[in-house]
C-alpha cells in the first residue's frame, strides 16, 4: 500500500573504497528523496478518518509463538528496566520495520531519534562489512585514520554551517573571547559526551579561578565547581550526567547526586542573574529539549544566557545529543543562531553513525587548552570502525541536497501539524513545539501523550512521548512525503478516536 524507497543490497564481501560508498549512498539518498518535490497537496479541511480503527490486535491473546518465547527469554534474561510493546522486530527497510510476525510499522521514532538514515541503509552496511574486516578496535594508545578525518569533518561543517562562534558561511570565530580553533573528544554515546564536557568545565573553572586568585587550580577551597541546568532536561543517566537531569523520576530512586547543582527554568530571563554566578563553572542546556518536550530555547533568552556566562567565567554546554546534527534542518540548532548566543561546548550522540554508539564532545580551543595527555580518556570512543561509519553518515547528511530534502519535506510535516491544534482545540496547546524533524504536540490531559503512542502503535506508526504533556516525532531525515503523509493520517485518526 505505501511505497519505499529500495535499498540496494551488498552483494558480496569484495572490498570497495570509501570515495565508491559515499558515491553509491549519495547517489541513493540525494536522487530518491526528491521525486515528491513537485507534489502540490490539496488543501486539507478536515482530519483524515482512514485510521479510525486499529490495523493490528497487539495484546497478549494475539502473539505467536515466536513473540512469546522471545519476549519470555528477554524476561528471564534482561534486567528489567524497560516497558517494551509486546512484539519482536526482525528487520528495516528505510523507515519501516517488520515484526517477527510480519506486521510492518513506519517508524517516526527512528530509534529514539538515531536512525538519520533510517533502517538498512546500503551504504551504512557496507561500511560497517568493510571497516569490520581491515581494523575494528586499537584502543587510543594508537592513532587510527578515521577519527582524525571525522573530527576534521565537524569542525569544518561548523566553520562553514555555523555554530560554537561562528557564523554560518564564515571560517573563523566571530565571538571576542574565542580563539581560531576547535577540538574533538569521541566517547561511546551522549551520556558520556555530557560526562566529558561537565569534567571538562569543571577544570576550566579551576583554572580559571587560579588565574584570578593566584591559587593552585586543585587547591580544594576552589569555589567556582558549581553547575546549572534547567527543569525538564535530560542529559543521560549515569550519575553526573543524572545530576543535571531535572527530572524526579529518574532522580528520586538515585539520590543522593553530586553536589552543587543548580535548577532554573528554560526561557526564564529573570532567573539568570542569581541562578548564574561567579561560582558557576558550567551552565548545561539543550536548544531543544528531546526528552522533556521538545521545547525550544528562545534566541533572546540564549543570548542572554550566552552573556551571562561571559560575565561570570562560565563555560556554556548546548546539548544538540538529539536536536543536532541536521535534525533541525541546520547542522546545529543554534548554526542559524547570531554568534552572540552560540556555547563553547557542543555535545553529540545520536544520528552521528546511524546507530552504531557513538557519541562526541566539540569544544572551542580556549576551552580544550585545558585538556591535556591523560587527564581524560576512553577505550573505546573514537574506533576505527565508530569513526568510519560516522564520517560516511555526516558526509551524507551535510550534503546540499540532503540538507534541501530536509528543509523541504518537514516544512510539509508542519504544514501538516499546525493543522491539528486547529481540528482538535480542546485536546491539543495551540502551538507545535520544536522544528524541523523534532517536533511536539502539547496536550492538555496529560493522561492523553500515552494513550496517543499506543493508539498510532496499533495503526502501524511508531511514536514517542517527550515529557509529561506532550506526543515527540522524530522520523528518519531521508523520510519521504508520502510516509509523513501516512504518519499524519494515523494520527488523526487517533485523535479523532480519542476524542470520541
Amino acid at each position: 500500500m505505501h511505497s519505499t524507497v529500495r535499498l540496494a543490497r551488498l552483494s558480496s564481501p569484495v572490498p570497495v573504497s570509501r570515495l565508491q560508498i559515499l558515491a553509491q549512498s549519495v547517489a541513493l539518498s540525494s536522487t530518491a528523496p526528491r521525486r515528491h518535490a513537485s507534489n502540490v497537496s490539496e488543501p486539507r479541511t478536515s482530519p483524515s478518518t482512514r485510521y479510525l480503527k486499529p490495523t493490528y490486535d497487539l495484546s497478549a491473546p494475539s502473539q505467536s509463538s515466536a513473540t512469546t518465547s522471545t519476549i519470555a527469554l528477554g524476561e528471564e534474561y534482561i534486567l528489567p528496566v524497560y516497558a517494551r510493546p509486546p512484539f519482536v522486530l526482525s528487520h528495516g527497510s528505510g523507515s519501516w520495520v517488520w515484526d517477527v510476525d510480519g506486521r510492518k510499522f513506519l517508524d517516526f521514532s527512528a530509534g529514539i531519534a538515531v536512525n538519520a538514515l533510517g533502517h538498512a541503509d546500503a551504504g551504512v552496511s557496507q561500511v560497517l562489512q568493510h571497516q569490520s574486516s581491515t581494523l575494528l578496535h586499537t584502543s587510543n594508545v594508537y592513532y587510527n585514520q578515521w577519527a582524525p578525518k571525522l573530527a576534521e569533518l565537524l569542525v569544518t561543517l561548523t566553520e562553514t554551517d555555523g555554530g560554537l562562534g561562528y557564523a554560518a558561511g564564515s571560517t573563523s570565530p566571530s565571538s571576542s573571547n574565542a580563539k581560531h580553533g576547535a577540538k574533538v573528544f569521541f566517547s561511546n554515546s551522549g551520556t558520556e559526551a555530557n560526562e566529558g564536557a561537565l569534567k571538562i568545565a569543571r577544570k576550566v573553572g579551576k583554572d580559571r579561578w587560579a588565574a584570578t586568585t593566584g591559587e593552585k587550580a586543585d587547591d580544594p577551597s576552589c569555589p567556582k565547581t558549581r553547575i546549572v541546568c534547567f527543569e525538564n532536561s535530560f542529559h543521560g543517566r549515569s550519575m553526573g550526567a543524572l545530576s543535571v537531569t531535572s527530572t524526579e523520576k529518574y532522580q528520586a530512586p538515585f539520590r543522593p547526586l553530586i553536589p552543587g547543582v543548580s535548577v532554573g527554568k528554560l526561557n526564564d530571563m529573570e532567573c539568570l542573574d542569581s541562578l548564574v554566578g561567579d561560582d558557576t563553572c558550567a551552565v548545561i542546556v539543550e536548544p531543544i529539549q528531546g526528552e522533556g518536550g521538545a521545547t525550544a530555547a528562545t534566541e533572546e533568552w540564549l543570548r542572554a544566557l550566552r552573556k551571562r556566562c561571559d560575565q561570570t567565567g562560565s563555560v556554556l554546554i548546548y546539548d544538540e545529543i538529539q536536536c543536532g546534527l541536521y535534525r533541525t534542518g541546520t547542522l546545529w540548532a543554534h548554526s542559524a543562531l547570531p554568534v552572540d548566543c552560540h556555547p563553547d561546548i557542543i555535545t553529540m550522540a545520536k544520528p552521528l553513525a546511524n546507530g552504531y554508539p557513538i557519541g562526541a564532545v566539540l569544544l572551542r580551543d580556549i576551552i580544550a587548552s585545558t585538556m591535556t595527555a591523560g587527564t581524560h580518556g576512553t577505550t573505546f570512543g573514537g574506533s576505527p570502525m565508530a569513526c568510519a561509519v560516522g564520517h560516511h553518515v555526516l558526509s551524507r547528511l551535510s550534503d546540499r541536497a540532503f540538507v534541501a530534502h530536509i528543509e523541504k519535506i518537514s516544512a510539509y510535516m508542519s504544514s501538516r501539524l499546525e493543522l491539528l491544534p486547529k481540528w482538535f482545540p480542546t485536546m491539543l496547546q495551540p502551538h507545535v513545539r520544536g522544528r524541523g524533524f523534532i517536533r511536539g504536540l502539547g496536550f492538555n490531559d496529560v493522561s492523553h501523550p500515552g494513550k496517543v503512542v499506543q493508539l498510532a502503535r496499533e495503526r502501524g506508526v511508531f511514536l514517542l512521548t517527550a515529557g509529561k504533556d506532550a506526543v515527540r516525532l522524530v522520523p528518519s531525515l531521508n523520510v519521504e512525503k508520502e510516509e509523513v503523509d501516512v504518519a499524519l493520517d494515523v494520527l488523526e485518526g487517533c485523535l479523532s478516536s480519542l476524542r470520541g
